[in-house]
């Protein structure tokens, strides 16, 4: 099964998949609302805002599994995004991004290694991963910013011309 046929739902409980997207680089990022990264909502919609009309989008995915700090349900996840860090860019249902119940998204994202030739589990919460059209993938850890130059240049290498 390729990338973009693994079967995925919005926050709001409709299925999707990632070939929505398909021409579009993608950054997807797990995230929670109770975390000490929580505020790289911020840069992440400045990407969104930044890049959204040259064929780029931040994809949400909510994952309670660092600490519980994503507890809330998906109308709590949608309503503080919105009214605290004014997310404009898609988001899915609440995710196990580790463990047993990985979601097979993530069965396939974490095989990518990050820049020290790592792959494996997630980090903790605020991961990325840069899909390019095509599928090919790039991974940034947590403590990178989303503004950072590393992925800023990754995202505008990827972007259609």
């Amino acid at each position: 099964m390729s990338l973009y046929d693994i079967p995925l739902r919005t926050l709001s409980g409709d299925p999707t998949t990632l070939a929505a997207y398909g021409d579009k680089v993608v950054l997807v990022v797990n995230v929670a609302s109770k975390c000490g990264l929580t505020p790289q909502y911020e840069g992440l919609e400045r990407l969104q805002k930044t890049y959204g009309d040259r064929g780029f989008t931040v994809l949400g995915v909510p994952c309670n599994q660092f600490g519980g700090q994503e507890p809330g349900t998906a109308e709590e996840i949608g309503t503080f995004c919105s009214a605290t860090y004014g997310v404009t860019f898609p988001m899915l249902e609440k995710t196990d991004v580790n463990g047993p119940g990985r979601h097979p998204l993530y069965v396939e994202l974490t095989r990518t290694e990050d820049v020290d030739g790592e792959s494996g589990d997630v980090q903790w919460n605020f991961e990325k991963f840069l899909i390019a059209p095509g599928g090919g993938v790039t991974r940034f850890r947590p403590g990178t910013e989303p503004e950072a130059a590393e992925l800023v240049a990754a995202i505008e290498a990827r972007l259609p011309a």
